[in-house]
C-alpha cells in the first residue's frame, strides 16, 4: 500500500495478502483501538459447545432430573423463550440469563434451584477456555505495543481468565455496562477508557451489524474482521478496511 498526503491508504494490496478492501482507513487519526472478542479473536460455538457439555456432565452427577430435561432440546427453547419474556432486563447479561435458565430447569424438575449457582459456574470455568485463532496473539502483542486497547464484548468472556488480560487497557462488556453493542453509548464508553475521542479510535470486529454499524454510528473507523467472506448489507455505511484475518489488518497499520 502507498500512503496519500493525508495520511490515508491507498488501495494497492490483493486479497492474497488479507486485505479484502480498504476504503479509506485514516492512520492518522488512529489513537486507540477497541476489539470485540468471540469470533474476532477466538471461534465461539466451539466453547459454547464445551461449555453446554460441561454443564450436561455437572447435571447428571448432580441434578439428574433436570439434566433429562436439558437433552430435551424444546424443552431449552421453551426456556429460553420464558426468561426473554420474562427477564429483558437480563438482555445484556449472558451470565445472568444462562444462571437464570438453569434455575428454571431445575425447578421445572423438581431439583434444588440453588443448584444453579454451581452449575453456572461448571459451565463458565469451560466457556473461559477458548482456542485463539492462530493470528489473535500476535495481532494482540503488535497492537497492545501501539495503541491502547479496549476489549469490547456483548458476550461474558473475561480476557483475564481467558489469559490474554495483559493485552488490554479496559475490557468494557455489555453486562456491566447495561447496554451493548451496536448502541453507541457502549462504543462511546471505550473510546473514554482508551482516553480517547471516538473519532481516533479504530474498532475491530466480525459482526457487520452489531461492530460494524455500532462503530461507524459512534463516529469510529471501523476494521472489518471477515474471515468468512460475507457480503456487507449495510450500505451506504461502509467499512474502512475489510480483513480476512488480523495480521493483514497489522500490516495495513504498521
Amino acid at each position: 500500500m502507498t500512503t496519500s498526503p493525508s495520511g490515508q491508504r491507498e488501495p494497492a494490496e490483493s486479497p492474497a495478502t488479507g486485505v479484502v478492501a480498504d476504503q479509506g482507513l485514516d492512520l492518522s487519526r488512529i489513537r486507540a483501538i477497541t476489539i470485540d472478542l468471540d469470533d474476532t479473536l477466538w471461534p465461539i460455538w466451539p466453547t459454547i459447545a464445551r461449555a453446554e457439555a460441561v454443564l450436561q456432565a455437572w447435571l447428571d452427577t448432580h441434578a439428574p432430573t433436570a439434566a433429562a430435561l436439558c437433552r430435551d432440546k424444546g424443552v431449552l427453547r421453551e426456556v429460553r423463550n420464558q426468561m426473554n419474556t420474562e427477564r429483558p432486563d437480563l438482555a445484556h447479561d449472558l451470565s445472568a440469563l444462562r444462571r437464570e435458565s438453569i434455575r428454571l430447569v431445575l425447578q421445572r424438575a423438581g431439583d434444588d434451584p440453588a443448584l444453579a449457582e454451581p452449575a453456572f459456574e461448571a459451565f463458565f470455568a469451560e466457556r473461559q477456555r477458548v482456542d485463539l485463532f492462530d493470528d489473535a496473539l500476535p495481532a494482540l502483542e503488535f497492537l497492545s505495543g501501539r495503541f491502547p486497547v479496549v476489549a469490547l464484548s456483548n458476550g461474558n468472556a473475561d480476557v483475564h481468565r481467558v489469559g490474554i488480560g495483559a493485552h488490554f487497557r479496559a475490557s468494557i462488556g455489555a453486562r456491566e455496562f447495561g447496554v451493548g453493542k451496536p448502541d453507541p453509548r457502549i462504543f462511546h464508553a471505550a473510546a473514554e477508557a482508551a482516553g480517547v475521542e471516538a473519532s481516533q479510535v479504530l474498532h475491530i470486529g466480525d459482526d457487520a451489524h452489531l461492530d460494524g454499524v455500532g462503530a461507524l454510528n459512534a463516529g469510529m473507523q471501523l476494521a472489518w474482521v471477515n474471515r468468512s467472506a460475507h457480503a456487507w448489507e449495510h450500505a451506504p455505511l461502509a467499512p474502512h478496511i475489510t480483513v480476512s484475518e488480523l495480521l493483514a489488518l497489522c500490516r495495513a497499520l504498521g
